[in-house]
């Protein structure tokens, strides 16, 4: 039986600026930073409790970032819907909702953005 989700691969073009984008302004802390071999590098990166991480992934080859990058989008819970916004805003990123989105059937607020490297990330508040 599944326990809870270990952690989310999103393969990045510049491992440095991805890392930068969710320290900075996603507010996560760079856990581990590896080069697992000539062509691959991973930074884990993991939030409160840091019972779940998201994998940043580098790889070398072109090829491989536009046949494995298929992670629809990755959600994040937040107490402050719109102050998150307000700091997306401020550090300059792509929001595509511009005020919090109600989904009235499920009880929550959301507003979705896109990461450094076009990754759907979404902020959901309960």
């Amino acid at each position: 039986m599944l326990k809870k989700i270990e952690h989310v691969g999103i393969q990045v073009r510049d491992l440095d600026r991805s890392i930068k984008f969710y320290t900075e302004v996603l507010g996560l802390t760079l856990r581990q930073r590896v080069q697992l071999n000539e062509t691959t590098e991973l930074a884990f990166m993991t939030m409160g409790e840091g019972t779940s991480e998201i994998e940043l992934i580098r790889k070398t080859t072109e090829y491989t970032y536009a046949k494995e990058s298929i992670v629809h989008h990755l959600g994040f819970t937040v107490d402050d819907l719109a102050g998150m916004l307000e700091r997306l805003r401020k550090h300059g990123v792509e929001l595509i909702h511009q005020q919090p989105l109600p989904l009235e059937r499920l009880s929550v607020r959301i507003a979705f953005f896109w990461g450094p490297d076009g990754e759907k990330l979404e902020l959901v508040e309960r």
